[in-house]
């Protein structure tokens, strides 16, 4: 065999190495719990600043780039759709992402809530979506909406329930002045740190016991069914 025919064979082979571990690094896989967005949020601005609509095939997901296109498969059923990343979430333990409603019509999870499920990134987009840095001067301002409140450091100790986790802190505080009134619980906010970005988890109730925690709990999932118990001494 001529030394020019060992080179060709010899780049060919290198090429199809290349592909391979090129296909390999781009291929990433994850495997998880999926939800679905509740129609209060039908027209509220995502992370991105895109406003979310049923209709759109997009999701929200904690650390892939805005725009990237995700392949979600059902494993109960093997059905499949592909999603746009727009958004930021979800923060509930154990689940990957959380699609759009029409999404969820299309793997076939509507009426069970949540569905086991596989990921891949099936396009990385162009790399130049990024969370958006938005200046103070398009923050949106309600001149008549003023909240007076107390902060303090706190010890909590026992069980409490976690409501959510927000990043926009007018939000914590319109739904901690209503859930307090309404409930007439304790509301305690842990400051989280996730991929480098502050949250503030809202937590409701401070417990002696899990079974008063559990009580509250149950009565709390009737308007926010994510809702789970938290043990303060192990936050």
């Amino acid at each position: 065999m001529s030394v020019e025919k060992i080179q060709i064979m010899t780049t060919r082979l290198l090429v199809l190495v290349f592909c391979f571990f090129g296909w390999y690094a781009v291929a990433q896989t994850q495997t998880g719990k999926a939800s679905f967005y509740a129609d209060k949020f039908e027209g509220k601005p995502t992370a991105s600043g895109e406003k979310y609509k049923h209709s759109k095939l997009t999701a929200a997901h904690k650390t892939l780039p805005f725009g990237t296109k995700v392949r979600v498969t059902n494993i109960a059923n093997n059905q499949t759709v592909d999603v746009v990343i727009n958004d930021r979430g979800p923060y509930v333990d154990g689940r990957i992402i959380d699609v759009s409603k029409s999404a969820a019509e299309k793997l076939g999870f509507v009426n069970q809530g949540l569905a086991e499920v596989s990921l891949e990134v099936i396009d990385a987009g162009d790399g130049k979506k990024s969370d958006p840095i938005r200046p103070i001067g398009q923050v949106s301002v309600d001149e008549k909406e003023f909240y007076a409140f107390e902060v303090g450091r706190s010890k909590p100790s026992g069980f409490g329930v976690q409501i959510g986790t927000y990043q926009e802190l007018v939000n914590l505080m319109r739904l901690a002045e209503n859930l307090k009134s309404s409930y007439q619980k304790k509301v305690t906010v842990q400051v989280k740190i996730i991929n480098g970005i502050k949250y503030y988890a809202l937590i409701l109730g401070q417990f002696p016991n899990r079974e008063k925690a559990d009580q509250f709990k149950a009565e709390l999932q009737k308007k926010f069914p994510d809702s789970f118990i938290v043990e303060f001494n192990r936050l």
